[in-house]
């Protein structure tokens, strides 16, 4: 482990947070405004990307009502989090977000130990997520492929596990070079992504329903409740919180705008509005996706059945079967796809941004492994290396798909439990210890931010048990929900690191903000 020795403190100097590392000064720039800030916030929450490939998630576990309820029910709650989360952000902008966050709500007796749990929680969610999003990607790229060359039942082209490994890996580079590029063209893409997000979902909801012959009933949208999934569980409650994990997974990676702050103009305001705003519009969106897909399904067991053209992939099927019906075939369903496929495209390039950043600051204070390593950047002033230690580790991570996609399936929601772990522990510090002495940025929740945090707290404790309870009855061992004993597995050796070594020699974040 190297750390850096003779870091100085960052001070506040006319706005500007200035870094101070290895003996000589050096500062991100300050290119992004709130709109570019938003702009990358909204591209990884990306609306088109978690709920077109967690449609089958809704579809098997409630169906129509799982899937527009449960978005409902989702949203009030997670804009608490993020209300709470901004407004800690205002007191705070620093790119550490989260972790440095904790570290002054927990106070100097607690700020090593709260800074480091929240960092790795955090780190290792978004690397997560950032597996999850791509491979995603990869796995609708090989359904492209499967649907453009006659589907699975014309001979269609499947591809192997092997194949769709190397198409995430593809991916991966192509995001790492991206983010490799200077801040102005990151954010002039960001910009590109957020307008391609905002027109690809007007876009679907009006030409989905208006293309299928053959639309669903409003009663069937607000009422069928889908309990004929398959996994021998028959409780209606039981079956609503599983499918939770759609709406869940979808409204996640807000921090984004944290990570981003030291590169944006007025942070203290615009990286919380950037959270508030993402997340904002993003549930309006994503509520209008829900509806008009669901008007176009009129055969949910077809639609998730293994014998179908798309191989089982529910909303592919959806957009193949309303455009080969009214016109004879499907290309205008791929085209569709397509659309979705560059947005998840953007979501990718989004999420290895902000990871990049947040590997940045944590090395920046000498937390992880080969420190001096990840917080180096280039002569454009981008964390080159902590882009690539980041495409690499997501990479890595997605092996796993090759030995058993039960496994791999636990990374979603390993992704959305650690990303709201992390992201619970400033807030659940602001409440408790920091609860008297907290001294609030320009935006702040006034006296509600102390109700208001402890609700967001408690939801984060709620889905962290949902989506750790089994998927499928009886529990054998390719049924088995591995997020527990993979969760399980990360904070013991999170807190084992912590008691074995860190503990002698991380004192917290090198970086403090002082009024």
């Amino acid at each position: 482990m190297t750390i850096p020795s003779d870091s100085e403190a960052a001070s506040l100097d006319s706005g500007l947070v200035r870094l101070h590392e290895l003996g000589y000064k050096q500062e991100l720039k300050r290119d992004l405004s709130v709109i570019s800030n938003f702009a990358l916030t909204f591209s990884v929450i990306s609306v088109l990307t978690g709920i077109s490939t967690l449609y089958n998630t809704g579809l098997n576990y409630g169906g129509p009502v799982s899937m527009v309820y449960g978005w409902l029910v989702v949203c009030i709650f997670t804009m608490l989090v993020a209300l709470s989360m901004a407004e800690i952000c205002s007191a705070y902008p620093t790119s550490g977000g989260l972790y440095f966050w904790s570290a002054k709500l927990a106070g100097p007796r607690w700020a090593p130990f709260a800074s480091w749990i929240t960092g790795w929680f955090n780190i290792i969610g978004q690397w997560a997520g950032t597996t999850s999003i791509d491979f995603s990607l990869a796995q609708l790229i090989q359904v492209i492929i499967l649907l453009s060359t006659g589907g699975k039942n014309g001979g269609g082209y499947v591809a192997s596990k092997y194949i769709v490994i190397a198409i995430h890996g593809g991916i991966l580079l192509l995001h790492g070079i991206i983010n490799s590029l200077p801040i102005s063209m990151l954010s002039l893409l960001a910009n590109l992504g957020t307008v391609w997000n905002v027109v690809g979902v007007f876009v679907l909801i009006i030409l989905i329903p208006s293309v299928a012959t053959k639309k669903a009933s409003a009663k069937f949208v607000f009422t069928e409740f889908n309990t004929d999934n398959g996994v021998g569980i028959n409780s209606r409650p039981y079956i609503f919180v599983l499918g939770l994990l759609m709406s869940q997974y979808t409204l996640a990676g807000y921090d984004a705008s944290a990570h981003m702050t030291e590169e944006t103009k007025r942070s203290d305001i615009n990286g919380p509005k950037g959270i508030i705003s993402s997340v904002g519009i993003s549930i309006v969106f994503g509520f209008g996706y829900i509806l008009g897909i669901t008007f176009a399904v009129t055969d949910i067991p077809y639609l998730l059945s293994q014998d179908n053209d798309a191989g089982g992939y529910a909303i592919a099927q959806i957009f193949y079967m309303a455009f080969k019906k009214r016109y004879g075939h499907g290309f205008g369903g791929i085209m569709c796809l397509v659309i979705i496929a560059v947005a998840i495209f953007f979501c990718g390039m989004g999420s290895v941004t902000s990871n990049s950043r947040m590997a940045y600051a944590f090395s920046r204070d000498g937390a992880m492994p080969l420190s001096s390593l990840w917080h180096k950047v280039n002569k454009e002033e981008v964390p080159i290396n902590a882009v690539w230690l980041s495409v690499l580790i997501s990479f890595c991570k997605a092996l796993t798909s090759l030995g058993s996609m039960v496994a791999f399936q636990a990374t979603v929601s390993i992704a959305v439990i650690s990303i709201y772990i992390a992201y619970a522990l400033p807030i659940f510090f602001r409440v408790t210890l920091a609860a008297k002495h907290f001294e609030p940025g320009p935006f702040n929740l006034g006296r509600y931010g102390l109700i208001v945090g402890w609700v967001a707290v408690i939801w984060v404790v709620i889905i962290s048990v949902l989506f750790s309870l089994p998927v499928s009855y009886p529990i054998t061992m390719e049924t088995l929900n591995y997020t527990p004993i993979a969760l399980g597995c990360l904070v013991i050796l999170i807190v084992s690191y912590w008691i074995i070594s860190a503990r002698h020699w991380f004192k917290g974040p090198l970086t403090n903000i002082d009024k």
